[in-house]
């Protein structure tokens, strides 16, 4: 795998196949991930989760599965069911601040019981021969004071690798990420760290690295830019890169609906889930509030094509 580690991270509503198959296409991450997997899920409906989550393009070479629990029987069994499916790396979710995933003990949550993250974190790698990371948030100026107590736990369960994210469970995205508390980590620990938060272009992409971490996790900025990975890639080494045009963008983004109409079988469902992220694809258009509330009155693939054609030139 080529340094720096440029990975797609695990996006809600948005990492299933048709997502992370045009980032295979536009651009060659060291890996990307699944969306957060309950592991109950895994357990009780696994055929639901191999079609809607782990689905896989022949073009996908490294999948890494996040998964969500607070139990180590069942995450040792959940990571059992994943490896055989064909994961390449497992991840556990230590990191989402949802109020209904905390709620079960699990996401965030997780930060403030370091034994039972150590249990789960011995049960994933007694379960799999493949690598196994953990996602956290920092403690920042929360008072939590958690930072030093979970990378403890965190490499003596045995961890491969730490994602972390620069901000405390309670903070929202206009906290900007805290690259002090990443390089606390990078500087205290022998295993690779990779940080998250805030990679959106080859700055802050380079203030990411400056912390001295082994590589970085994009977020929502790839969404809408399958490219951009690639794009870091190039501007890392010098390179000129040159962003796809508007009308090349609408049809990708067309691709990617209906490619989402596929996996979800239901042209209702794509469309519904398409507006979450179509401002992500217009985020270079002028015009993009009045394309978002036309969208948005849209039920049909029909219609909606007409609209995007018309926005993106297409």
């Amino acid at each position: 795998m080529n340094f720096p580690y440029l990975i797609q991270g695990p996006l809600a509503g948005v990492s299933n196949t048709p997502f992370r198959e045009l980032v295979w296409t536009y651009s060659q991450p060291t890996y990307a991930c699944t969306e957060m997997i309950s592991c109950k899920t895994v357990i009780h409906d696994p055929d639901f989760i191999q079609q809607r989550f782990i689905n896989r393009s022949p073009l996908e070479k490294k999948l890494c599965v996040q998964l969500s629990g607070d139990n180590p029987v069942e995450i040792g069994e959940a990571v059992k069911r994943v490896t055989d499916w064909g994961a390449d790396l497992i991840d556990l979710n230590c990191g989402c601040p949802k109020k209904k995933i905390r709620s079960k003990g699990t996401g965030s949550r997780l930060l403030s019981s370091p034994q039972k993250l150590f249990q789960l974190i011995t049960a994933m790698k007694q379960n799999t021969h493949l690598p196994v990371s953990v996602k956290i948030r920092v403690d920042s100026d929360s008072g939590d004071q958690f930072n030093r107590t979970i990378a403890t736990v965190v490499e003596e369960a045995g961890a491969d690798t730490l994602i972390v994210h620069g901000r405390h469970w309670t903070q929202q995205y206009d906290v900007p990420c805290n690259y002090d508390e990443i390089q606390f980590f990078v500087e205290c620990l022998k295993i690779p760290v990779i940080g998250n938060g805030d990679v959106a272009c080859i700055d802050s992409l380079k203030q990411m690295l400056a912390t001295g971490c082994a590589g970085a996790m994009i977020g929502r900025a790839g969404v809408g830019q399958p490219w951009l990975i690639k794009q870091l890639q190039a501007e890392l080494t010098g390179k000129t890169f040159v962003k796809p045009s508007i009308s090349e963008i609408g049809q990708i983004f067309l691709t990617h609906v209906e490619n989402l109409i596929t996996l979800l079988d239901s042209e209702k469902f794509a469309i519904l889930q398409a507006r979450t992220f179509i401002k992500y694809y217009a985020r270079d258009l002028d015009d993009k509030t009045q394309l978002c509330q036309l969208a948005n009155q849209c039920e049909d693939f029909k219609g909606f094509k007409k609209i995007v054609e018309c926005f993106f030139n297409v």
